[in-house]
C-alpha cells in the first residue's frame, strides 16, 4: 500500500539542521579542528524520498586528507598514553551526547537514507549501546599470563594500540557502523580517520560534530577525523596508506576485495564486512505466523538494504502454500512511502541506480523461471525512489539468487529435508546471517553443528536482521570474515605482544638448548 503523496517540510528539515548544526553548506573535513574552507569538490545530499537537495557539503582534497591524518598521528601519540578506563570515561560522555540528540539524528538518518523513523532511532540508540559496550571494555583489555618451561621466568601477554585506523562506511547504516569501529577503537588507545559514504554525509557531519564537541572538552580533538569524499578516492587511498596499519571497510564484494587486496600487499590488516545473500529455513514443524513475521521485517525492513536483510527461504513444502499466503497478505498490508510518517513501513531506495538494480533483478528471476507473485514495479510517487516490495517463487534455486541485490526482493522455493535446505543456504558466495524455524531440539542443532550453516551469524526461531551489539557481527566467504562490536572483536584493533621476565640470576634457554 503506496501513499501517493510525499510531504516533507521544509521546517521540519531546517528543525532538525539547526539542532545538530548542519547549514546549507557544509565542511565535510575534521580533524583537530573543523576546516572552514576545504579544497575539494562540493557534494550534494539528496532526500531520496523526495529526489530533492538536503544541503551541500565541501569535500576533501589531497592535502586536507593529509592535515587530518598527520593530526590523528600526533594525536595517537597523546591518546594512547591516557589509561583505558579514563579513555571509556570519555566515549560514556559521548553516548550521553548521542543519547541527547538521539531525536534529532533518528530524523536526520529518515531524511538522508529514507529509513523509517523507528529504524533511524533504532540506528542511534545501536550507537549509544556501543558506547555503553566500549566504557565497560575499557576496564577489560585483559591479556594472558601463561606458565614458563624455564625457571624463575613469567611470561605474559599484552595488548597494545595499533595507531591511526581508518574507517570507510556504507550509506545504509550511516551512523551505527562508525560507532561501532570508532569507539571501540578509541577505548583501545587508537586514534581514526573516517571516510563515510557519498551518499550519507549529512549524517556522518552530525555525528563527527558532537563527538569532537566531547573531545574538545578534554583538549583530545583529533583523536576522531572525517574526510567526505564525492567518490571513492579517498577511500583508495586510504587502503594504500602505510599509515594506517588497519583499515575496516563496510560495503560491497567489489570494494571490499580491492581494499582487502591494496591492504595486503603493504602487510597491513583488513576488518571487512561486506555482502550478505541471507537465507530463512522454514521446517514443517515451525510456527508459521512467527515465520512469516520474522521475513517479512528481514525482507521488507529498510527497503531490503540490509547487509542482513532475508532474501532466500527454504520452505518444506507442506507448509509452503501457508506460508506463502500468509506472507501476501503481511505484503498487502505494507504501508510505502514518507519515512517520517506514522504508520510508513518502508521507505525509498536510495537512488536512482538502485531502482534499477531492483527492476533488472527481477526481469532476470523471470526469465530464469522464476514466478513473480508479489511487487515487482517501481511507484510512482514524485521523484522519490520507491519500489514494491517483491516475492518470486521458484521450484529449484535461480542463477540470479547467487546476487546479493540491495532491494526487497525475496526468493521462496521448496524444499523437503533439512539437508537440502542447507545446501541450498549455504551455496552462495556470501556468508553472513542465517536463520532457521523449527519446533524440533533434532533440526535446530544439525543447522547449528558443524554439517549446518556456514554463515557467521546462524539464528533459530529469529529472523535474519536485528544484531546485537553483544555479538559479534561479521561473516564468511565474500562476506570478508571481519568482526566487529561484542564479544573479543576488540583484538582486532590491537597489537599482541609475548613478554618474558628473567627474574633469577641464570641463562636458561627454551627447548632444553645448551649454548656456551
Amino acid at each position: 500500500m503506496a501513499n501517493d503523496t510525499i510531504d516533507i517540510k521544509t521546517s521540519e528539515i531546517d528543525n532538525v539542521f539547526k539542532e545538530l548544526g548542519i547549514q546549507a553548506v557544509n565542511s565535510g573535513v575534521c580533524g583537530e579542528k573543523w576546516h572552514k574552507k576545504p579544497n575539494g569538490k562540493n557534494l550534494i545530499s539528496y532526500n531520496p524520498s523526495t529526489g530533492k537537495p538536503l544541503a551541500e557539503i565541501i569535500c576533501a582534497d589531497d592535502a586536507d586528507y593529509e592535515k587530518v591524518v598527520v593530526q590523528a598521528q600526533a594525536a595517537f601519540i597523546k591518546w594512547r598514553k591516557l589509561p583505558a578506563p579514563q579513555r571509556g570515561e570519555i566515549i560514556r560522555q559521548l553516548g550521553e551526547e548521542y543519547r541527547n540528540h538521539k531525536y534529532s539524528l533518528g530524523k536526520l538518518h529518515s531524511l538522508e537514507v529514507g529509513k523509517i523513523f523507528s529504524e533511524g532511532l533504532g540506528e542511534v540508540q545501536e550507537a549509544i549501546d556501543i558506547c555503553d559496550f566500549a566504557v565497560g571494555l575499557s576496564r577489560q583489555l585483559y591479556g594472558l599470563t601463561m606458565h614458563s618451561e624455564r625457571p624463575e621466568h613469567r611470561m605474559y601477554e599484552q595488548w597494545h594500540p595499533m595507531g591511526v585506523v581508518g574507517v570507510i562506511t556504507a550509506f545504509n547504516f550511516p551512523s551505527a557502523v562508525w560507532a561501532w569501529n570508532a569507539t571501540i577503537a578509541a577505548v583501545c588507545g587508537n586514534t581514526m580517520v573516517w571516510k563515510p559514504s557519498e551518499k550519507a554525509p549529512l549524517t556522518a557531519i552530525a555525528m563527527q560534530k558532537i563527538a569532537h564537541k566531547v573531545l574538545e572538552k578534554h583538549d583530545m580533538q583529533g583523536i576522531m577525523g572525517l574526510v567526505i569524499s564525492p567518490d571513492r578516492a579517498l577511500g583508495e587511498k586510504m587502503a594504500a596508506d602505510t599509515r594506517m596499519p588497519l583499515i575496516s571497510a563496510t560495503g560491497s564484494v567489489a570494494m571490499g576485495r580491492s581494499v582487502g587486496q591494496v591492504v595486503a600487499n603493504r602487510f597491513g590488516r583488513s576488518l571487512l564486512e561486506l555482502g550478505g545473500n541471507n537465507a530463512v529455513i522454514v521446517m514443517d514443524d515451525a510456527d508459521v505466523n512467527l515465520a512469516m513475521r520474522a521475513i517479512a521485517f528481514g525482507a521488507v525492513g529498510t527497503a531490503g538494504q540490509r547487509c542482513t536483510t532475508t532474501r532466500r527461504v527454504f520452505v518444506h513444502e507442506a507448509i509452503e502454500n501457508q506460508l506463502v499466503d500468509k506472507l501476501l497478505a503481511a505484503y498487502k498490508s505494507v504501508s510505502i512511502g514518507n519515512p517520517l510518517q506514522d504508520g510508513v513501513l518502508m521507505g525509498p531506495l536510495i537512488d536512482a541506480d538502485a531502482v534499477k538494480s531492483y527492476q533488472k533483478a527481477i526481469t532476470q528471476a523471470q526469465k530464469e523461471g522464476g514466478k513473480l507473485i508479489a511487487g515487482g514495479k517501481p511507484l510512482n510517487m514524485g521523484k522519490g525512489y520507491f519500489v514494491e516490495p517483491t516475492i518470486i517463487l521458484a521450484n529449484k534455486p535461480l542463477p540470479i539468487m547467487q546476487t546479493e541485490v540491495f532491494a526487497p526482493i525475496l526468493y521462496i522455493c521448496p524444499i523437503q529435508k533439512l539437508e537440502d535446505a542447507i545446501s541450498f543456504q549455504n551455496d552462495v558466495p556470501q556468508g553472513l546471517s542465517s536463520a532457521i524455524f523449527t519446533g524440533g531440539l533434532g533440526n535446530a542443532e544439525q543447522f547449528l553443528s558443524v554439517v549446518g550453516s556456514d554463515c557467521g551469524i546462524a539464528n533459530v526461531n529469529i529472523g535474519t536482521s536485528g544484531a546485537e551489539i553483544g555479538g559479534a557481527f561479521g561473516g564468511e566467504k565474500e562476506t570478508g570474515g571481519g568482526r566487529e562490536s561484542g564479544s573479543d572483536s576488540w583484538k582486532v584493533y590491537m597489537r599482541r605482544q609475548t613478554c618474558t621476565i628473567n627474574y633469577g640470576k641464570k641463562l636458561p634457554l627454551a627447548q632444553g638448548v645448551e649454548f656456551i
